[in-house]
This record gives structure tokens, C-alpha cells and sequence, in this order.
């Protein structure tokens, strides 16, 4: 693999040839996650792309849960960074990563990874769509070193400042859940309440995706993210269940050509648990999708 000072810069999302092409100058990274309980590292342990390490979502990519910061909280920097060493990440080192559910958890760490100025892209189509050999077992990272760095703080939400902005034309909040978790028709175990934030758009994380899993053009991604306000918009804001599947609404923004859009970590995790912050269900209106699979939901 490349070292950290030869490393590529990367685009937000790469095909898979080109991953097959440039395997040894990239680390790959496993980020299987699955709502249902079921263990993403032992999906990694029964096959996985050659070399790659496994990123757990819970302990790798969030701190412990809270009432006030939801299911998946940003992690400290410090915890972060160590982390990301521990799994062969530097600060320079070009990461692909993937899951077997559209890119739907993977998204997190090439999302959290690029924001801070680190070469990370997402597997088109994720495991499903490699066409070279998988391995079994485990990899044993080669540890690099990570600068811990603060959050930057333009690129995140909490939830005073999504309650501030609701209703505020100019600030566009996207609800990367399925359009039933949305609207509070079929509302998951895991949430307190049903329905949205008020004044968010329905912009399900899925409909980013063509029917094979793959992310549809960056001119029908552009399309869909216009008709949902974008362009008009001052800040645009994703959020999900837990700040998980939203990652996949920002990566899909930027494939598009959209700059600077905005992570709310606590999602509906942490609005939905506060009884004291108005929740909206129904038809509010939304892009739909592009054809992909909405009945999926990572329900992160």
C-alpha cells in the first residue's frame, strides 16, 4: 500500500475496477453494520477484501451513547485518532471503504475521514460489486500514527442549532431515513417517537442509489438534491437515526458537487428522546428517489 506521503487524493466515490487497479496503494476498510443485532465483524471474519481491516461503527467511529447526543455520538478527537491508528489509518493514508448495504455505514468513516483532510472513498457498490477473490479471518493492522485535530465545527449540527434554524427557508434539513420513518408510518423499535423534525425533507439515503446498488450519476444526484432545495440554500443539514445512514446523503451530496453540507450527530436519536422539541408525521414533502432500494434502511 502507499505510504502516507505518496498518497492519492481520492475522489468521494470510487468504481470498483479502479479499487481492483490501485489495491496496493489504498487500505481497504470493512464498516458492515447491521441494525438487526447481527455482527458486522463476524460478516468481515467470513470474507472481506483482501487486506482490509475491520471499522466498528460503535467503539471506532462513535462515542458511547447518550440521551442528549443519540445512538452514535461523534467520538472525541483524541479517541478518534487513536482508533484510526490502531486500524493502519494516518493522517495521509488513502482509505476505500465499503459495506454490503449501498454504502449505507461505510459512508460514516469517508465521510468523518474527509472531513478533516484525509483521503477516504466509497466503494461503489460495495462487497457485492467486487469481482476479485475474498478473504477469511482477520488482518492485523499496521499501526500509523494520527494527529488528533478538533471536529470542525462548520460541518456539524447539534441540536440547539438545528432547533434555531427549523423552519428557516434558507436552511435546508434532510431526513436520510426511509420516507416511512419519516412520515412516522412504520416507526423503527430503536426510536422514541415517530415522525421528523419539523421542517425537514424527506431525502432517504437509498434513493441516492440506482436498483443494482450503485450511486446514480452526479447529474441525477444534482437533480434530486435541486428539487429538494440545495441550491438555494444557505446550509443544508443531514440527519438520520443516529448519524450513521445521513453520511450517505453527504457523500451523495458531494458526489453531486454540492461543498460544505452539514452532519447533525445526534440525528433523531437524540431529537426524537427529548420530549420537550416539537416533532412533525406526515407528507412534507420530499425528492423521492432515484430507483433505488428504499425499503432498506441501516437505521443508523
Amino acid at each position: 500500500m502507499a505510504t502516507d506521503q505518496n498518497a492519492p487524493a481520492l475522489p468521494v466515490v470510487v468504481p470498483p475496477e479502479w479499487a481492483a487497479a490501485h489495491a496496493d496503494e489504498v487500505l481497504f476498510a470493512d464498516v458492515r453494520w447491521y441494525l438487526d443485532g447481527r455482527s458486522g465483524r463476524d460478516a468481515y471474519l467470513a470474507g472481506h477484501l483482501p487486506g482490509a481491516v475491520f471499522a466498528d461503527i460503535d467503539t471506532d467511529l462513535a462515542a458511547p451513547a447518550t440521551e442528549s447526543g443519540g445512538r452514535h455520538p461523534l467520538p472525541d478527537p483524541d479517541d478518534f485518532a487513536e482508533s484510526m491508528s490502531a486500524l493502519g489509518i494516518g493522517d495521509r493514508t488513502p482509505v476505500v471503504a465499503y459495506d454490503d448495504s449501498g454504502g449505507s455505514t461505510a459512508a460514516r468513516l469517508v465521510w468523518l475521514l474527509r472531513v478533516l483532510g484525509s483521503p477516504a472513498a466509497l466503494l461503489d457498490g460495495g462487497i457485492d460489486a467486487w469481482r476479485g477473490p475474498l478473504e477469511r479471518g482477520g488482518v492485523e493492522p499496521i499501526r500509523r500514527e494520527r494527529t488528533a485535530v478538533p471536529w470542525p465545527a462548520d460541518r456539524f449540527a447539534d441540536t440547539a442549532a438545528v432547533r434555531a434554524e427549523s423552519g428557516d427557508q434558507r436552511r435546508l434539513l434532510l431526513d436520510a431515513r426511509v420516507h416511512e420513518r419519516y412520515t412516522g408510518a412504520a416507526p423503527a423499535p430503536v426510536d422514541a417517537r415517530p415522525g421528523h423534525i419539523p421542517g425537514a425533507r424527506s431525502a432517504a439515503w437509498a434513493g441516492n442509489l440506482t436498483a443494482d446498488g450503485r450511486f446514480a450519476p452526479p447529474e441525477r444526484l444534482r437533480e434530486r438534491f435541486r428539487a429538494l432545495g440545495a441550491d438555494s440554500a444557505e446550509t443544508v443539514t443531514a440527519y438520520c437515526g443516529s448519524g450513521v445512514t445521513a453520511c450517505l446523503d453527504l457523500v451523495a451530496l458531494e458526489h453531486a458537487g454540492y461543498a460544505g453540507a452539514r452532519l447533525y450527530p445526534g440525528s433523531w436519536s437524540a431529537w426524537g428522546a427529548d420530549t420537550g422539541l416539537p416533532v412533525e408525521t406526515g407528507e412534507v414533502g420530499g425528492a423521492g428517489g432515484i430507483g433505488g432500494r428504499g425499503e432498506c434502511d441501516g437505521g443508523g
